[in-house]
């Protein structure tokens, strides 16, 4: 595996952080900040730079490149896959009527299965219900076929994001990468830090990923009054008092974050489903247990890992950053120490976060996790 990486500031060029080498036939994985992805002529530019690549296009609430979290700027990681390959496809919401089952259904389907290892997605983040795309595509792919990735971002003001594969990035696009080879190996695990506070309550009211009550009130009433002063912030500051919801008695519980409100319905849209009859806790959490949170997610990505790994994909939720605040690169630096500086680092912030439960081959959509894809081949 060879791999290029740059970075690129508003009104400047790209500059190169590593070694600027010709690639054959390489995965340009582009993540930036909105504003940046909209400018005339990135896309060219990032053609002239690598004439055969594949180029995937990302918008985020934040980016990361090696050991450092920035902000208004575009990461690139071009990679030569020497042992393996990949393929790519896309779907747009559009398309599919804002079905996102059925699209995850669609998407899985276009790749063949021979030698598929894994499926990582870069998934617009506005509108798609995560756990439809999710359940889409779980339920056709076979078991022993990897997912993870995330829901692209907009920063904390939640009003388009931007996902391309070899165009300029657009709206409503899902893009799904397939890795195949019988040397390659990926792994991918996640986790949070974040503690539950305050009373359970039961969702009594929702469809897919709008909760309408809580213990038969409206549920948009009852968070305003949790939050006080912060709900003129809203949705923004819903990011750091997301939802623990758990299904059953028995099952893992899920993070939530509220990516939107409804003023007219007295609603609130949520990054995944949060199921009627599943009890919910507002979290909170503080910028040492974010930090040991990724610590914990890298542990677990790498615990049964037979090489090590050459390139890292982070995905880390824009709550956990709005939290660290100053901070924010500590949660990088924890990843770091676990897996080693022979691997490259490349990541966005998301408004979602796609991996299975340590122990499971399901992958889920979470909230206020890090994720981690771990690729050697």
């Amino acid at each position: 595996m060879k791999i290029v990486q740059a970075k690129k500031e508003k009104g400047a060029n790209f500059i190169f952080i590593t070694d600027k080498i010709t690639l054959k036939d390489p995965l340009v994985l582009v993540f930036g900040n909105r504003f940046l992805l909209e400018e005339e002529n990135l896309y060219q530019e990032i053609k002239e730079m690598f004439p055969n690549g594949n180029v995937v296009f990302g918008s985020t609430s934040g980016e990361i490149i090696g050991d450092k979290v920035s902000e208004n700027t575009i990461v690139l990681t071009a990679i030569e896959f020497e042992k393996s390959t990949y393929i790519v496809k896309s779907k747009n919401v559009k398309e599919f009527g804002y079905n996102d089952l059925d699209l995850g259904a669609k998407l899985i389907e276009e790749f063949p299965k021979k030698d598929l290892k894994h499926i990582y997605i870069i998934s617009e983040g506005s509108t798609v219900n995560g756990s439809a795309l999710i359940e889409g595509i779980e339920k056709e792919k076979h078991i022993s076929i990897g997912l993870s990735g995330g829901l692209c971002g907009d920063d904390a003001r939640f009003e388009k994001t931007l996902v391309s594969n070899n165009a300029t990035p657009k709206e409503g696009e899902i893009v799904a990468i397939g890795f195949y080879g019988k040397t390659l190996e990926i792994t991918s695990a996640n986790y949070g830090g974040w503690t539950g506070f305050g009373p359970e309550r039961i969702i009594t009211k929702s469809k897919g990923n709008v909760l309408y009550e809580l213990d038969g009130k409206p549920a948009l009433d009852l968070y305003k009054k949790y939050l006080g002063d912060k709900a003129k912030e809203l949705p923004k500051s819903a990011l750091l008092y997301p939802l623990n919801v758990k299904i059953t008695e028995d099952s893992q519980p899920i993070v939530r974050t509220i990516i939107n409100i409804d003023e007219d319905t007295n609603t609130m849209i949520l990054a995944g489903d949060v199921p009627q009859g599943s009890t919910v806790q507002l979290m909170m959490s503080t910028v040492d247990d974010i930090a040991e949170g990724a610590s914990v997610a890298a542990k677990y990505a790498i615990r049964n890992r037979e090489n090590l790994p050459q390139l890292a994909l982070l995905v880390s939720c824009v709550g956990r950053k709005l939290v660290m605040d100053q901070r924010t690169e500590e949660e990088v630096e924890e990843v770091l120490d676990v897996i080693g500086n022979q691997s490259k680092i490349m990541g966005y912030y998301s408004y979602g976060e796609m991996a299975p439960f340590e122990g499971n081959n399901a992958c889920m959509l979470h909230n206020q996790t890090m994720t981690l894809t771990l690729i050697s081949e």
